[in-house]
């Protein structure tokens, strides 16, 4: 057991606690249920189960990996971690450091959820799982409480300590893959799905372990924003390579993208690439509390839109890229997104963004204490394009710019920064700084 982590952790199970307990008493509940949930069968017809991810609520006060555990939080007193313990010969879930989550938390080791029920409790209780088991509920018992998940969702943007830390380790983890993957393309890897595999072995994950499905994408399959359909496309001068890491139950989402070619038209999509990612990091240094994340979304489009006038994809002013909607057909997708025990996390989509950006996912007010990705990008997408060519703003690109590119796929420059009181700490950059 590493005793600074373990620390972290058990004052990280402490300040939920007591910010959470307030709420239950607010809302009349005598004590949290969190179900991590059951495994999940592939389909109706098959007797496959998915890989076991336990609820990012359970995901949130434990690592614990183990199906049809139970988290009880009452709203006085001490939590409890039920751990229920297969007794399956088929499968064995992988055993946790028991010294790390008894740091945090009172364990037991159940045989059944039967076990749990008998351990005896009364009062109303506020269960949050898949599905209501009855072993856990009771006639009193409200399922899935909408605004108390609200409440909860809410406290989870703000990270405490210990997530700052799972999520700096999953970034220096996810920055081994990426730099291994990276030394592939450039020794002539042609293969996706061996770029992959070698990003695999290079964090020690298998698939199911990654916090999504890896996006390694060569040439024009980089205008696909999710890209998991792994190919050997060819000819392909460049590589868009979106993946993370897990590290406890936490995850991190990086992306970077590459140029091996040497010709007029890699050079000229080389220079877009590091244009973009001039944008970027113009973006993270505006990022502080006080600041909409939509405002740095809307700012990134303005800085798009000198990107395409100076690098001859338009021909009207930048302001006029913007305002038509253009930039929005090279870049559109969201900035970015909260990050945490889920990928996507929950919590900043406070309220509908404007009608201009409607993939974006977080809405929130920057807060001290968020940790989320910053992710712009700019593709050649031929649904888009052809879309913006038959409209009014066609008349202000340079279709032959974007004929000469289109081969190249896309551009996204991917990281994961955390807010402090007066700025960022960029969580990405410090990983690749580290591994230099």
């Amino acid at each position: 057991m590493e005793r600074a982590l373990a620390e972290a952790y058990r004052d990280h199970v402490a300040h939920l606690v007591s910010n959470v307990q307030p709420l239950l008493v607010e809302a009349g509940f005598d004590r949290l249920v969190v179900y991590a949930g059951d495994l999940a069968r592939k389909n109706r017809f098959d007797d496959q189960d998915w890989p076991f991810q336990p609820i990012p609520m359970f995901r949130w006060f434990s690592p614990l990996a183990w199906p049809q555990s139970v988290l009880v939080l009452p709203a006085k007193g001490e939590p409890v971690l039920y751990a229920v313990r297969s007794d399956s010969f088929w499968e064995r879930p992988t055993e946790p450091d028991w010294g790390f989550l008894q740091a945090g938390l009172t364990v037991e080791q159940v045989g059944s959820l039967t076990d749990v029920k008998a351990m005896g409790w009364h009062g109303r209780s506020a269960y949050i799982g898949q599905e209501p088991q009855e072993n856990l509920t009771s006639p009193t018992a409200v399922v899935n409480p909408g605004t108390l998940i609200e409440r909860l969702n809410d406290l989870r943007t703000r990270k405490t300590p210990y997530e700052v830390e799972c999520l700096a380790r999953a970034s220096a983890r996810a920055v081994k893959g990426h730099l291994r993957a990276r030394e592939a393309f450039f020794s002539g890897e042609r293969s996706e799905l061996a770029i992959h595999l070698t990003y695999l072995a290079a964090t020690e994950q298998d698939d199911a372990q990654t916090p999504y499905k890896n996006i390694v994408a060569l040439g024009r399959n980089a205008a696909t924003l999710h890209h998991v359909e792994y190919g050997a496309p060819d000819p392909a001068d460049t590589m868009l390579i979106d993946a993370g890491a897990s590290w406890g139950s936490h995850g991190s989402d990086i992306t970077r993208t590459w140029v091996r070619g040497e010709d007029e038209a890699a050079d000229r999509f080389r220079r877009l690439v590091s244009a973009v990612e001039d944008v970027q990091q113009a973006v993270i240094a505006e990022a502080r509390p006080g600041v909409e994340y939509e405002a740095l979304h809307d700012g990134a489009h303005e800085k798009l839109g000198r990107v395409l006038v100076e690098h001859g994809l338009v021909t009207c002013s930048a302001e006029a890229a913007d305002a038509e909607g253009i930039t929005r057909v090279f870049f559109p997708h969201g900035l970015g997104h909260s990050l945490g025990v889920q990928v996507h996390d929950v919590g900043c989509l406070v309220r509908a963004p404007g009608p201009r950006n409607p993939y974006l996912r977080n809405t929130k007010m920057v807060e001290a204490g968020q940790v989320f990705t910053v992710e712009p990008g700019l593709y050649f997408i031929d649904a888009l394009l052809e879309s913006c060519r038959a409209g009014p703003a066609g008349r202000s690109v340079d279709w032959n710019a974007v004929e000469a590119l289109r081969p190249f796929g896309g551009i996204r420059i991917e990281d994961d920064v955390h807010v402090t009181g007066d700025g960022v700490r960029n969580l990405t950059r410090e990983a690749f700084a580290a591994a230099a």
